[in-house]
């Protein structure tokens, strides 16, 4: 697949570099971020510090906008999320892109989830293929439901906001689903719980 990259254009590989084997944010973002400098800026504008306890990172390419890109850092009172997309064809000059940032307090978060699924090696031995992780906030989903949905009621259905992750084994690897299990593990060990 190629897409144009933020600045310029060139291939893009479908598959990106493993970033589980680097403990801390700055390292793990480097080696799997297409713009990690946009990333790492934006978040630590916003930690100032703030001990980093578990992270998560994703990044697919898109065949209409081109590469997306995602973080996810805990620091034990907040989830700080940066995403980053390029700007569709026709919405904005040529490696146009997007950079977000949302702060969600841990005290938001009122369900974690995690549901992994397991495979049978040829000696029967259990190994995880995948893991899908979900955190559902107390706020509510401001996207506007399709036509029809709803309006018996004169009003749209009221749906609460989440926050999903997944990883396979052909999206991510072992030491992504790894790192991603670790992630919800330590949120849901911390929510719940009288914040710093």
């Amino acid at each position: 697949m190629s897409s144009p990259p933020f600045g310029g254009s060139n291939e893009m590989p479908a598959v990106f570099p493993d970033w589980s084997p680097y403990p801390d944010l700055d390292s793990a973002a480097r080696a799997y971020l297409r713009d990690p400098d946009v990333a790492l800026e934006a978040l630590f504008g916003v930690l100032r510090g703030a001990s980093v306890l578990c992270f998560t990172l994703e990044r697919f390419v898109n065949e209409v906008n081109g590469v997306w890109q995602e973080v996810v850092v805990c620091d034990g009172s907040r989830l700080v999320l940066w995403h980053g997309e390029d700007v569709a064809p026709g919405d904005g000059p040529v490696g146009a892109m997007t950079s977000s940032l949302r702060v969600v307090p841990l005290s938001t978060v009122t369900e974690v989830g995690c549901r992994r699924r397991l495979t049978r090696t040829p000696n029967g031995q259990a190994r995880v293929d995948s893991i899908d992780v979900y955190l559902l906030l107390s706020s509510v989903d401001d996207a506007v439901p399709p036509p029809g949905v709803g309006e018996e009621e004169g009003r749209a259905p009221l749906r609460h906001d989440a926050l999903r992750f997944g990883k396979t084994l052909d999206d991510g690897g072992p030491g992504q689903i790894a790192r991603l299990e670790e992630f919800s593990r330590v949120v849901a060990s911390l929510v719940g719980r009288p914040t710093l």
